[in-house]
């Protein structure tokens, strides 16, 4: 990944710990029902690749949460960690967990058909539909 940095957090109760190695600054926004209904609002997220190591992974619990991903959390804390790509061993880290990034940019918008009408952004990004995500992602499972 280019221009990716390298960061360490942990879950807001501290049983998790995390090292991301190659957190790509440019962050994708999902909408779809099941990334609201997990965090009560769209993903924020950043893509850290398949190195993510996790120490102290007691408390490290995986949701399997649709055909191509799974989703982490603290069961201690229920911090949302994660959600990874089943085949590729990808992670997507919330923007939040990390300490600041610098130069952030949203650059994608996905699942941007179920956006609820009760927000937007005025960044303008490219925005990939339910069908659109269905398709990509079909090669993956």
């Amino acid at each position: 990944m280019s221009n990716s940095i390298s960061k360490e957090t942990s879950c807001l109760c501290g049983d998790v710990k995390i090292k991301a190695t190659n957190i790509n600054p440019k962050y994708t926004v999902c909408h779809c029902e099941t990334c609201r209904t997990w965090g009560g609002g769209p993903l924020f997220a950043v893509q850290c690749g398949a190195d993510v190591q996790f120490e102290d992974t007691k408390s490290l619990k995986e949701y399997d949460s649709s055909d191509w991903a799974t989703r982490g959390f603290c069961s201690n804390c229920g911090t949302h960690l994660f959600y990874r790509l089943k085949k590729t061993g990808e992670y997507n880290m919330p923007v939040g967990l990390f300490p600041p990034i610098e130069k952030l940019e949203m650059t994608m918008q996905y699942f941007s058909d179920k956006r609820p009408d009760n927000y937007c952004f005025s960044n303008k990004t490219q925005e990939m539909t339910e069908a659109e995500i269905h398709a990509y992602f079909a090669d993956s499972v």
